[in-house]
């Protein structure tokens, strides 16, 4: 029979099967913990972007988010509630880096001008370069920083620039990522301030 010019059609179709099969059986049985393992990084931006990740563990992270943070109306963000009142908005921003989607989590003070901290909770950039984005030496420059009122509330200037008040400085070697990020972050997070604003309005 394995003379016969289908066996092997007919044999590779049935390995084919099987292994596909076992495929969307696994992806099926562990849907529910990639869902659960996604969200907890979006928590943990949150309260990182916000200053209160620190030394906290999954479970702790997961009951503060709980407990804390409100969704806005919008989708696009969160805030922060401590004994009744607003301490922090997180702004969702996301959009296309040098490899891959980027996102992540702009942290504000309650005045919506004062950046409480950045944090990331997808990214694929190119490891020792663009994916530096997520190590606290970058990150840590966005802490304390103004918004500027032009066209880019936050600017990232080529490393050793003089710096405003609004500017953080680049990743050398990774300017095509830094770019992005740039275009990214401000694209969002001047639609949210322009909704903020309009709310605030009513």
């Amino acid at each position: 029979m394995k003379d016969k010019p289908w066996y092997a059609v007919a044999y590779m179709f049935c390995v084919t099967a099987f292994f596909s099969f076992l495929v969307i059986g696994l992806a099926r049985v562990t849907a529910g913990r990639v869902q659960a393992n996604e969200q907890l990084a979006l928590e943990k931006a949150v309260l990182k972007a916000l200053g209160l990740a620190e030394r906290r563990t999954a479970a702790q992270i997961h009951q503060t988010f709980i407990d804390q943070v409100r969704s806005l109306p919008d989708g696009a963000g969160y805030e922060l509630i401590e004994n009744g009142a607003i301490t922090g908005y997180a702004v969702r921003v996301a959009g296309k880096g040098f490899w891959a989607p980027v996102a992540g989590i702009i942290g504000l003070k309650p005045d919506r001008q004062t950046v409480a901290g950045i944090a990331f909770y997808e990214q694929n950039e190119t490891p020792g370069l663009g994916a530096e984005i997520t190590r606290p030496a970058f990150r840590r420059q966005f802490e304390g920083l103004k918004l500027g009122s032009g066209e880019k509330p936050i600017e990232i200037k080529p490393f050793g620039s003089e710096l405003a008040d609004n500017e953080v400085h680049a990743i050398s070697g990774a300017t095509q990522t830094c770019t992005r990020l740039e275009k990214l972050i401000n694209d969002d997070l001047k639609q949210w301030l322009e909704g903020a604003a309009g709310e605030a309005e009513k």
